[in-house]
This record gives C-alpha cells, structure tokens and sequence, in this order.
C-alpha cells in the first residue's frame, strides 16, 4: 500500500473515563485496537475489555461520528515473560525494546496486519504515556516496514 495512514495511541492510566473517551472521539478514532496482553483485570477500570466495547459503541455514537469499533489483538502485546521481566525490573527499557521488536519480527506482524486496519485505529494499553511502551514501538515498526506513510498521534 502507498499513500498515506494516520494511527493514533492511547493509554488508560492518570486519566478520567470522560478525558479518556473524548481523545478518541476529538481524534475521530475508528476503531481501538486492544493491545494488552491482560485486558480484564480489575485495575482496567472503564478500560475493562468486557465493558470497553460497549462504551466505545455508545460514547462514539452519542459523542462522535458514530460508534468506534472494538479489537483485542494479543499478537501485538508483549509475552508474558517479557511483560514480567520488565514491570518486575528484571531488564530495563534499553532491553525490552529489542526484545519487543525481536518479536514483533518472529510474529511478522507486518506481513499479518493490513494498513487499512490501523488507519484512523488507536493502539490501546495501560502506560499513560507513549515513553517506555510498546504502542510507541507498534507504530515505529510498521512505519519502517509498510510501504506508506505514517502520521503517529499519541492522544
């Protein structure tokens, strides 16, 4: 694909539920593709993927230009060991990063996903901000790999 995409990124955390739903509603999100590896745990909050597609459904219809799709996507999320690793303080960001993106290769995630899926879609996890998380690093490698270009707005 040539042309031109724009994906947007977004966490749940230091935020209000309203904050949260009118950044992907202003930002004209078509969809939130979930990329936590655990997105049911109670400290999800309004980010509980059980209730998070109906907010989405109704906030966008009511708010926005319609409703905003919902899609969990784990082979975007970490391992577990990975995950572990890291908020266990076992490696720092200088290590989990090439290790994402190590895996990011062996899953061809470039070859699996279609641009057109992650035009005007918001990568979802927990970190409040794109620093030290890996939907930063999502858009950073279909960026390198997809032959389009890539407008990343971190909401």
């Amino acid at each position: 694909m040539t042309g031109s995409i724009d994906i947007l990124t977004i966490g749940f955390t230091r935020t209000t539920a309203e904050n949260f739903f009118h950044r992907l509603v202003e930002a004209r999100a078509r969809r939130v593709l979930d990329v936590r590896l655990h997105n049911t745990g109670q400290l999800a909050g309004f980010a509980n993927a059980r209730d998070l597609p109906y907010f989405l459904k109704v906030l966008g219809s009511h708010l926005g230009d319609g409703p905003i799709e919902y899609q969990h996507e784990p082979e975007l999320a970490p391992t577990e060991q990975l995950l572990k690793d890291w908020r266990g303080k076992l490696i720092d960001w200088s290590e989990y990063e090439p290790r994402f993106l190590d895996l990011m290769d062996r899953r061809k995630i470039d070859e699996h996903y279609s641009p057109d899926l992650f035009d005007w879609g918001c990568l979802l996890c927990s970190e409040a901000t794109p620093h030290h998380c890996h939907r930063r690093l999502i858009a950073e490698y279909v960026n390198d790999r997809w032959d389009t270009d890539i407008n990343v707005h971190h909401l």
